[in-house]
């Protein structure tokens, strides 16, 4: 077994890379199949904890500082692994695809982060505009705010399968061990159960009734929520 682990996945090539060739798929996969992926999970599934008494308690900004922490932590791994890859760009025979793949991957998360950035004014009780009203961006569901979550949600979600196809290729140039493709695997196949969990407890929550509670006055609450399987009920399924 231990043979077997340690053996290349194409058993007819070697598996030889240099220091920048590995570093550089060590810190593209840390990214993008370690830190984008739960950066994804914690903004979709905790807006609301399951310990928080909602709607008594709102806006519990936990989600959104670990979302930040671990997308602008996994932008900083990324531009390093791409700095280290110019080194030895020669290097990668056959790679020309997975190298094109994987530069309009790192463009497209630039804007991404500027999207993020851009993202419009809070509004609402929280964060009132100068004047002393409620008007903001987000509070009214501005059509710059639409804008801006189908954009960034959508976007987000082809970041990820995008940049995981280029991990799988990645490997496979590099010749990658049997025990690096497994360890991938259960990683993935855990992300996958993780995910399916939360969403059948409802923890996929509407993000605007878990910043501003459920009124259905509020401007917010008076349309569909952008995304698929948000919960528009209860969160975690409470009775």
């Amino acid at each position: 077994m231990y043979e077997w682990l340690i053996t290349p996945i194409d058993a007819d090539r070697v598996h030889q890379v240099g220091f920048f060739i590995s570093w550089h798929g060590r810190f593209m996969s840390v990214a993008w199949a370690g830190m984008i992926p739960l950066g994804i999970i914690v903004a979709r599934f905790f807006k609301v904890t399951p310990t928080q008494a909602w709607p008594q308690q709102l806006d519990n900004k936990q989600w959104w500082h670990a979302h930040r922490f671990l997308q602008y932590g996994a932008t900083v791994v990324m531009a390093i692994g791409s700095i280290l890859i110019l080194f030895r760009a020669t290097e990668l025979m056959g790679s020309n695809f997975h190298t094109r793949v994987g530069w309009f991957v790192v463009c497209l998360a630039a804007l991404q982060i500027t999207s993020g950035i851009y993202r419009g004014t809070k509004g609402g009780p929280t964060a009132p505009a100068p004047d002393g009203s409620l008007a903001g961006d987000h509070f009214d569901m501005t059509p710059y705010r639409c804008f801006f979550e189908y954009y960034h949600k959508i976007m987000g979600y082809v970041l990820f399968f995008t940049a995981s196809y280029c991990i799988v290729t990645g490997m496979w140039i590099a010749n990658a061990y049997n025990w690096m493709w497994l360890a991938l695997g259960i990683w993935w196949v855990a992300l996958i159960l993780l995910v399916i969990y939360l969403q059948r407890s409802g923890a996929c929550f509407d993000t605007y009734q878990a910043i501003w509670g459920p009124d259905k006055s509020l401007p917010g609450n008076q349309l569909k929520p952008i995304g698929w399987g948000v919960n528009t009920k209860t969160p975690w399924k409470r009775n």
